[in-house]
């Protein structure tokens, strides 16, 4: 078996990332490493962060949940398992605490572990009827306006049909996965990941009516900027951003293809959401 790593840059994975090393070698396993998880352990490795999910047949993810979706996109379309190990406080995607660590990967080495699927989202953006940018994301697409930028108006339709003019400060589209996210602490519902469904949440409507819409995931969602002379930007995970311009158009819809992330047999979904959100705490 091949086993790719990839880690946050900081403590403390240098320790983690040469340990687990170590004992994978010790197993004649094969690791790649990136050349940025390489120098935080000090090890030696020519790999680009890029080129892990094509030599990889699982990668193993130690950081927090940012760091799994920086590997989730750059795995799409790579059909390679991904194992969130999380290096603090448990997160909804790195659910692998590092005492857990060595049990799991006992596991995943012998076979026996179980894949979830995820739903990915794939965004275009237009300019002049001309595409400038795409993108695919597992959590969730955001327009946003800058900080001091006025409500910006947001002409939103979906499969053709005109929903609406969102006036606000900014609109989530996201996947059940992502639903945890950005979406939550902007109101939006909480799903259950493998739920087949697209949620369109607007940032501080103007308008208070407009709530959090759940869409069939066979949706195309087109949104139209209609604002001119303000800082707005597409997020992509809230990782990746994207200036816009008056009248350029962001086309989002599920991915053709999802990613495959190994889950923890000693945890479930609804774990998770009591230990993060501390219900009945």
């Amino acid at each position: 078996m091949r086993i790719g790593i990839i880690a946050k840059p900081r403590k403390p994975a240098d320790k983690v990332v040469s340990e687990l090393v170590k004992w994978l070698r010790e197993r004649d396993v094969e690791v790649f490493l990136d050349e940025e998880t390489a120098v935080v352990a000090g090890l030696e490795s020519n790999y680009k962060k890029s080129e892990i999910p094509y030599v990889s047949d699982v990668i193993v993810v130690i950081g927090g949940d940012g760091t799994f979706l920086s590997v989730a996109r750059l795995a799409y379309g790579n059909d390679v398992p991904i194992l969130g190990v999380n290096l603090g406080r448990l997160g909804f995607l790195t659910e692998v605490t590092l005492d857990e660590l060595y049990d799991i990967m006992e596991k995943v080495l012998s076979g026996d572990y179980y894949v979830d699927e995820r739903s990915m989202l794939e965004a275009f953006i237009y300019r002049h009827g001309e595409k400038v940018a795409e993108y695919r994301v597992l959590n969730d697409v955001v327009i946003n306006k800058g900080t001091l930028a006025r409500i910006i108006e947001l002409e939103t339709t979906v499969d053709g049909k005109f929903l609406t003019v969102y006036r606000a400060d900014g609109l989530i589209i996201s996947t059940p996965t992502g639903s945890t996210a950005y979406s939550l602490a902007a109101g939006g519902p909480i799903m259950y990941p493998s739920i087949p469904a697209i949620i369109l949440n607007p940032i501080c409507p103007f308008t208070l009516s407009q709530r959090p819409i759940v869409l069939p995931d066979t949706c195309e969602v087109e949104v139209l900027l209609n604002t001119e002379n303000e800082d707005v930007f597409v997020t992509l995970d809230g990782q990746v951003g994207f200036a816009l311009k008056v009248k350029d158009l962001v086309k989002v819809r599920k991915a053709k293809k999802k990613i495959k992330i190994i889950k923890n047999p000693n945890r479930n979904f609804f774990e998770v959401l009591r230990t993060k959100l501390r219900w009945g705490a």
